[in-house]
């Protein structure tokens, strides 16, 4: 809704397009902020920068994940024995482990298979420091698409692999205790797995927000684009790591309902 609204400002001249050339003009002739640092910021969003992180974050995360793959597996098989008389149902549904990274990758492809067509239609003339180009086009910004999807689906990434293995770890806990094993030892190691849940998971995804405030800032400063290039950018990105989040969530497995219930709350059995 709100790209829809920007879109239309910049597209009919509307007021919030007049201030927005204002506020672009007053950010790119302060002297507040070092020309440099603008530089470096907005060079993050430059594919080039980008999608080598990216690249990285999906080869980690693809091969954690497929070590997590292999492990569940040998797990499930050493309890095959005493889980026989289970239900089928309870068990876990299959894990694409491949697939959070891939749809990662297929997230950043989309960026300009989106971009480049409205900057077409759209046509907006870009600062006067852009005055040398040839071109118009600058809405939504490339770069500010850029950066929010290639570094925000690489902290989701991150931080969706930590939180599955913790939830692993819970629900293996669980059927442990539930068949009395280690019970003592297992509850306090169940205990530490969440207090392990770590300020990472906080952390990075606050230190990628402020890196992308950083790159619009900086692509603003420089004059590469108008602040609202950037915030329709941002909207852009929100909608395709909303999309990611929703098409690992479900289809990439890993949940069951023998899952679902170890990982709920933090009663054992026998306590209320």
């Amino acid at each position: 809704m709100l790209f829809a609204a920007l879109t239309w400002q910049v597209a009919d001249h509307g007021p919030l397009r007049t201030l927005d050339e204002r506020l672009g003009r007053a950010l790119a002739a302060a002297g507040d902020i070092p020309s440099g640092l603008a530089e470096f910021f907005a060079d993050l969003g430059n594919t080039v920068v980008a999608l080598p992180v990216l690249l990285v974050v999906m080869v980690w995360t693809g091969w954690r994940g497929r070590q997590r793959w292999q492990r569940g597996k040998r797990w499930e098989r050493e309890r095959e024995g005493e889980q026989r008389g289970a239900d089928a149902t309870d068990g876990p549904a299959p894990v694409r482990w491949w697939l959070p990274p891939l749809a990662a990758g297929l997230a950043l492809a989309a960026v300009p298979a989106l971009v480049v067509p409205l900057k077409l239609w759209l046509a907006r003339p870009g600062p006067p420091q852009m005055g040398g180009g040839a071109h118009d086009g600058f809405y939504p910004s490339g770069h500010g698409a850029t950066a929010a999807v290639a570094y925000g689906v690489a902290a989701l990434l991150l931080t969706r692999g930590r939180s599955r293995s913790r939830m692993q770890m819970r629900v293996q806990m669980r059927l442990l205790m539930v068949m009395r094993i280690d019970s003592d030892s297992d509850s306090d190691s169940d205990v530490n797995a969440r207090r392990g849940a770590p300020a990472a998971a906080v952390a990075l995804p606050l230190a990628v927000a402020l890196l992308n405030v950083g790159v619009g800032i900086g692509l603003a400063r420089r004059g590469y684009h108008w602040p609202l290039d950037v915030l329709g950018s941002w909207c852009l990105a929100g909608v395709l790591l909303a999309v990611w989040c929703a098409v690992c969530d479900r289809w990439a497995g890993g949940g069951g309902r023998a899952a679902r219930h170890g990982a709920c709350d933090g009663a054992g059995p026998g306590r209320t």
